[in-house]
């Protein structure tokens, strides 16, 4: 191989890695486990905080953003419409607007607007609506390539909240935790026309948001569903194992997604539930450790670094704080009060902690203690969706605003 092609092909490489790592094309970043691969965050904020490169004004939702190609997807709802807008990332220019009505009224009185964050693949956008609306929109144009109303076609249940579950998509399927009847608790789509590839189950749909992962050299798709933990084969929907584990009071939800670390799937909810960490065996699944002291997520994934976690134990509306713990034996190692609620996204050996109360902190991601070395208000209160890291520019939404802080270095004159 000549010095030539090598070169290209490092190029190509480095370019692909590039790629991968500026993009946050689905809900909790590329890898769907809130960390972000780019090396291109500053090391220290100004004292004023971040510079804030544009601010927009939004309608409700619980939506976080995608990016993918310098395109960023906000879903949201407007008056009687669910709107998906792609903007300029870099920018927040508006470059389409695709809406459709919805009737969607919350039983408990709090946002009307759609839950889960879409998913960017292949110049395609998908979205999946409050009252089962899914959507296929092309990234480039956002024409619509097709729909399927889950509602109407599965029996998919209101719930609680609506429905909530962000599309994943694996190979030449996109994957949704629907909870219909008949077999069609979890359903995959061809991703290109929306035909029904498979059905399985008959659990329930939780909150949860499916992941997919290989274990020992298996590959599986995660979901927790409103019953326990349900892995399938992903070309054909075989259930290959399960491990009922819920709350035990009906007035429940179950929000956080699955966590895999090498063979090992950590699973977090709360209302008296708890954590629990399960190993992957010849294609079941055993107990590790369980136990409701350690670390219940209420709506927010924890994160993982090197042996440990980092998220947030409570409930939302009683109070939470913020923990690590040793992953293999659920050993707290340390825990910080005063925050709220909020998430963490892991940025290299940093935590990026989103609080509802629309402060952004900074921290060492160490067992040792808590290390805060930076914060900044960079929204007003009730902050509940999912922020998106990409490109070194950190996107978050409150309840009304949508935000865009650059986290990377100053550019030098």
């Amino acid at each position: 191989m000549t010095a030539k092609l090598l070169f290209v092909l490092g190029m190509c490489l480095l370019l692909a890695n590039h790629g991968w790592a500026g993009d946050w094309p689905q809900f909790l970043g590329p890898t769907r486990n809130g960390v972000y691969a780019g090396s291109d965050l500053a090391e220290t904020w100004p004292p004023e905080g971040p510079p804030v490169l544009w601010q927009k004004k939004v309608g409700q939702g619980f939506s976080g953003p995608a990016i993918a190609d310098h395109k960023l997807i906000l879903f949201h709802r407007l008056e009687n419409e669910e709107v998906i807008e792609c903007l300029e990332a870099g920018t927040g220019n508006q470059l389409w607007r695709f809406a459709y009505p919805t009737a969607y009224e919350d039983d408990f009185g709090f946002d009307p607007g759609p839950r889960a964050t879409p998913s960017i693949d292949g110049g395609r956008v998908y979205t999946f609506g409050s009252e089962g609306m899914l959507h296929c929109l092309d990234l480039a144009t956002g024409k619509k390539i097709w729909s399927v109303n889950a509602k109407t076609q599965f029996q998919a249940p209101k719930g609680f909240f609506g429905i909530a579950c962000s599309p994943l998509v694996e190979g030449d399927a996109l994957l949704l935790n629907i909870g219909g009847g008949n077999g069609a608790g979890i359903v995959a789509f061809d991703k290109a026309t929306g035909k029904v590839l498979w059905k399985a189950s008959n659990d329930e749909a939780s909150y949860s948001s499916p992941i997919a992962a290989t274990v020992n050299g298996q590959r599986y798709d995660c979901f927790f569903t409103r019953n326990g933990l349900v892995a399938l084969d992903p070309g054909n929907g075989k259930i290959q194992f399960q491990y009922p584990w819920r709350p035990a009071m009906n007035a429940s939800v179950s929000s956080a997604t699955p966590l895999v670390i090498d063979d090992l799937i950590f699973l977090s909810a709360s209302y008296g539930t708890g954590a629990i960490l399960l190993r992957v065996k010849d294609n079941s699944v055993e107990k590790v450790w369980s136990a409701d002291h350690v670390l219940s997520n209420h709506y927010a994934t924890s994160v993982h670094r090197d042996g440990f976690l980092y998220g947030f134990d409570g409930r939302q509306e009683q109070g939470c704080n913020l923990r690590c713990v040793e992953l293999k034996t659920g050993k707290i190692r340390w825990k910080q009060e005063g925050f709220g609620a909020g998430t963490v996204t892991l940025a290299g050996n940093q935590l990026l902690i989103m609080t509802e109360k629309g402060e952004l902190i900074r921290a060492a991601a160490t067992p040792e203690e808590f290390k805060p070395n930076a914060h900044a208000q960079i929204l007003p209160f009730q902050v509940r969706a999912y922020p998106a890291l990409a490109d070194g520019l950190f996107y978050a939404r409150s309840k009304d605003k949508l935000v865009c802080v650059d986290l990377s270095p100053a550019k030098k004159n």
